[in-house]
């Protein structure tokens, strides 16, 4: 068969990753495809650079992207540019063009992958993106084809390296966000600039996009609940570990009697969970689903060749099904386009989760009675109460509750009132807990 001819938007960390792959395993990756797969042309925004890295003639490279995504001899085109504007206006481009496209941007799917997938299905062309979640973890494949026949009940992942490592740093070492931030940008898991990624943004942009494969839900980035790290206390870290949890950020998507809920933001999760082990910069997701259960699947979540070797399987499912009918094919979205309805999705004041909360409190025999009154008013159940020594004052005792799976609108109705009591320090810590059963 004739090579499947690629044109490549951009040679930064993915883009070079992905011609070093194809380079070296061309032989391998042919044998298994049935045709061989060629880089034919790059668009580099510094030319001169780009030349001392690709060193192949049949490569030609341009500064020019739209030169790519309008040449009449490539077939798929290949986004690792970044970003949610030139790159959406060179996929819809190419997608007009009838040419299939592999990106790895979650952003611009999260973002504007309504517009992109009916674009893609009004032209009959195949927009594919493993490499745009959790990379080296093929979760978007396992979603569409491996658990088809299976109605999914919720999806919680580690889905973000960053923030993962930071947690790990934190509960490890005992350090504060920030020295565990800095540490992080040293060793080059985090940017310069790492908000996206503390804030729980790239999360959930990852979380949108596993959410409509999950359920057969539009792409709504605007409905996902994003809370990060930033705020998160060393105290906090080291008291939930003592009590038997671990602190990790997760993406939850999960069904419930009213329709979906969507939600990033730190979790207690027991110690001895399959999540809890998952530290550095790992990545994991978990799915429950009705007849395969509880699974999971575990893996580097960035790097170089890493996000190249999930590009390049969607590179390979396209050779293969080249000649399939479009309408034959896997989904993008694993439903077929007629069949995405757009659930309900629950106001986070409505979700239920069990909670942690920290209060500062003094004179502690006398303030006891008051927390516990105050959380039955507002009817939030204790789990369990702990009494520790504080890290910083010894004239003050930390309270720890454990509740029972109770509503936001709740408990901030308890905290309001635990506030004000003059006993009481500063704000409440609160952080939800998940059992993932």
């Amino acid at each position: 068969m004739a090579p499947l001819r690629i044109g490549m938007l951009g040679l930064g960390t993915v883009g070079m990753g992905t011609y070093t792959v194809l380079r070296r395993n061309a032989e391998l990756i042919a044998g298994r495809t049935g045709r061989p797969i060629e880089m034919v042309m790059v668009a580099v925004r510094n030319l001169a650079r780009a030349a001392r890295l690709v060193d192949d003639e049949e490569v030609e490279l341009v500064d020019d992207p739209f030169s790519v995504v309008n040449h009449p001899d490539i077939d798929v085109v290949v986004e690792v540019i970044g970003g949610t504007t030139l790159a959406r206006e060179l996929v819809l481009q190419a997608i007009t063009n009838g040419k299939h496209v592999v990106t790895a941007n979650k952003a611009l799917l999260a973002v504007h992958g309504s517009e992109i997938f009916a674009a893609a299905q009004a032209q009959g062309v195949v927009v594919a993106y493993e490499g745009a979640v959790a990379v080296s973890i093929p979760i978007i494949k396992a979603l569409r084809e491996g658990l088809t026949a299976n109605r999914i009940e919720w999806i919680a992942g580690i889905i973000n390296g960053t923030t993962n490592y930071i947690l790990s740093e934190m509960k490890d070492k005992g350090a504060s966000f920030a020295d565990a931030l800095a540490d992080a940008q040293a060793k080059g898991y985090a940017e310069a600039d790492p908000a996206f990624d503390v804030e729980g943004v790239d999360a959930a942009h990852k979380l949108t996009l596993l959410a409509s494969n999950a359920f057969g839900v539009p792409i709504q980035f605007d409905k996902v609940h994003v809370e990060g790290i930033t705020q998160l206390d060393a105290v906090d870290v080291a008291f939930a570990e003592r009590l038997g949890y671990c602190v990790k950020l997760l993406g939850i998507a999960k069904r419930n009697p009213q329709g979906l809920e969507l939600r990033v933001h730190p979790t207690l999760v027991a110690s001895n969970h399959l999540l809890a082990q998952v530290n550095g910069s790992m990545n994991a997701v978990m799915v429950k689903s009705d007849a395969a259960g509880v699974t999971m699947y575990y893996g580097a979540g960035a790097g170089s060749e890493q996000t190249a070797s999930a590009v390049i399987a969607d590179l390979v499912d396209l050779a293969r099904s080249s000649s399939v009918v479009h309408r034959h094919r896997v989904p993008s979205l694993a439903f077929q386009h007629n069949a995405i309805v757009a659930l309900p999705v629950a106001a986070i004041e409505d979700v239920e989760t069990a909670y942690y909360l920290r209060l500062d409190v003094a004179k502690l025999s006398r303030t006891l009675p008051q927390v516990l009154a105050h959380l039955a008013y507002a009817g939030v159940r204790v789990q369990q109460l702990d009494v520790l020594e504080h890290p910083h004052d010894p004239e003050l005792s930390a309270v720890v509750v454990q509740t029972e799976p109770t509503q936001q609108r709740l408990l901030q109705v308890a905290l309001a009132a635990l506030e004000q009591l003059p006993t009481v320090m500063g704000f409440a810590k609160t952080l939800r807990m998940e059992r993932l059963e």
